[in-house]
């Protein structure tokens, strides 16, 4: 869809409707439980609290958090918080996820269970753009664009 001729409020629907961030440093409000940060991208399209609540308990359950949901992030790893944001891009259901590094600061088993798990959503039909600088990241990519001082210097199919 082409989105260069929408107003800053559609694109920021669009945003908020279609697409899950995962950011590398988390960005999580640390005065806010794991479950407050994953509701957060529902204040702006799910109005009611149960209704919030229940689908951000579902969004922590998909990724194993649900057990840590009232936990601020000072009280959790750095994977529980990586998946506490994984969780956060999927409330909404999107159709593509653009992480970045969303293993950069894991070690590698936790790391491996997060790529694990984009590639389950994968499956499931949504989109993943992922950035790393890893080569093991990137090699377990179906496709992989190879950039280098901002130019593509490699486009490969696994």
């Amino acid at each position: 869809k082409d989105v260069s001729s929408l107003t800053n409020d559609k694109r920021a629907l669009m945003r908020n409707q279609r697409i899950g961030f995962i950011f590398q440093g988390f960005n999580l409000l640390a005065r806010c439980s794991a479950l407050e940060n994953v509701e957060l991208p529902m204040l702006y399209r799910r109005p009611g609290v149960v209704d919030r609540r229940k689908r951000a308990m579902e969004s922590l359950g998909l990724v194993g958090m649900e057990n840590r949901a009232f936990h601020l992030p000072r009280q959790l790893s750095g994977g529980q918080q990586q998946r506490v944001a994984i969780a956060r891009a999927l409330v909404n259901d999107p159709a593509l996820i653009l992480a970045d590094e969303p293993t950069g600061n894991l070690d590698t088993r936790t790391g491996r269970g997060i790529m694990k798990l984009l590639g389950s959503l994968h499956e499931k039909g949504i989109t993943v753009i992922l950035v790393t600088h890893d080569p093991e990241v990137g090699q377990a990519m179906r496709r992989r664009i190879i950039m280098r001082d901002g130019l593509i210097e490699k486009d490969e199919a696994s």
